[in-house]
């Protein structure tokens, strides 16, 4: 359910949180749904638990989990609480869709292998 890749440059802790967000925006984990204990998934991705810790506590931050006395952490919302003015927002999330484009350019992607890599993600997310 949750892939890392020790070998990548994109730290680990960055990338259990896009993991985990990516399982929330694509509805595998829901509301109400019981995440792994923090020594528990370290442990299965072999990844040191202060790391697992902080992940954790960034999408805390964010308002999609809560830790539960007894329980563990949970999700407790599908969509992150903003963080700043929805025109705001909007920009943020641009300026990365910009650089992913940008990246995708300097690949080497035409525009049409890019249009496809974005319905791709759109359909993977909105529609999985």
């Amino acid at each position: 359910m949750i892939t890392i890749s020790l070998s990548s440059s994109i730290p680990l802790q960055d990338q259990l949180v896009a993991e985990l967000r990516r399982l929330i925006a694509t509805g595998k984990l829901s509301v109400g749904d019981d995440l792994p204990p923090v020594r528990q998934l370290a442990n299965d991705l072999g990844i040191n638990l202060n790391t697992v810790a902080r992940a954790y506590r960034e999408l805390t931050d964010a308002g999609l989990l809560t830790s539960v006395r007894g329980r563990g952490t949970v999700v407790i919302d599908t969509t992150e609480r903003p963080r700043g003015k929805p025109n705001e927002e909007r920009k943020r999330v641009e300026q990365i869709l910009g650089a992913a484009l940008t990246d995708a350019k300097i690949a080497g992607f035409s525009e049409s292998e890019a249009r496809a890599m974005i319905e791709r993600q759109i359909e993977r997310i909105w529609k999985s």
